[in-house]
């Protein structure tokens, strides 16, 4: 278990770091999903950020769990972004469903973690 988690939480942080690029540079791909979403440019930068402290605290063994709940929240909305309003595929940034793939790889990761590290999260892993 121990290296599924390691597997999973890098992963997950790998997807997400990379994005991170696109996103801080104001990259045309992003700038056109964020602007479609009416969330350009505070909406590329805040998930930026919030996928940037996600992905740290996923790669620091003590904070996995808080960092697997963060990204399933921000990857979360990622995905009804694009069952709702993008899309999966997204012609317009020639994706080809990458896009989507990539966020769905990234919520069953971190949901995995999440589940393995349940007991590790601060006032309700008690109770898990």
């Amino acid at each position: 278990m121990k290296y599924l988690s390691i597997a999973l939480r890098l992963v997950a942080a790998v997807i997400l770091l990379q994005t991170l690029f696109f996103k801080f540079t104001g990259a045309k791909e992003s700038v056109y999903i964020f602007s479609t979403l009416g969330a350009e440019p505070w909406g590329r930068i805040g998930s930026g950020v919030m996928e940037l402290i996600a992905s740290v605290l996923l790669l620091w063994p003590r904070t996995a769990a808080i960092g697997a709940a963060l990204s399933l929240g921000t990857i979360s909305g990622a995905i009804v972004s694009h069952l709702t309003k993008l899309g999966i595929s997204i012609p317009a940034v020639d994706d080809h469903g990458e896009l989507f793939a990539l966020a769905v790889v990234v919520f069953l990761s971190s949901a995995t973690v999440l589940l393995l590290h349940r007991r590790e999260l601060p006032v309700v892993g008690a109770f898990l």
